[in-house]
């Protein structure tokens, strides 16, 4: 296993991107109240922490030792 603080940033890129992503997705459910859009483009936003969130995911598990690409 690698260093310890490597895997303290990712874990918490991951959990961050995660809590973002069910904000934003409440955000997304919630009623609207007017019709003037959103300074953020929530579902855009979305989609790219999920991107990152995948990402830290798959580096986890290559920090704990999972091969998940070509050997």
């Amino acid at each position: 296993m690698t260093s310890s603080i490597e895997f303290w940033i990712t874990l918490g890129v991951f959990l961050l991107s995660a809590a973002l992503i069910a904000f934003l997705s409440r955000l997304e459910k919630r009623p609207r109240t007017s019709l003037s859009p959103r300074l953020i483009p929530t579902t855009p936003a979305i989609i790219i922490l999920g991107f990152i969130a995948l990402l830290a995911l798959v580096h986890l598990a290559n920090l704990y030792g999972i091969h998940t690409g070509r050997r």
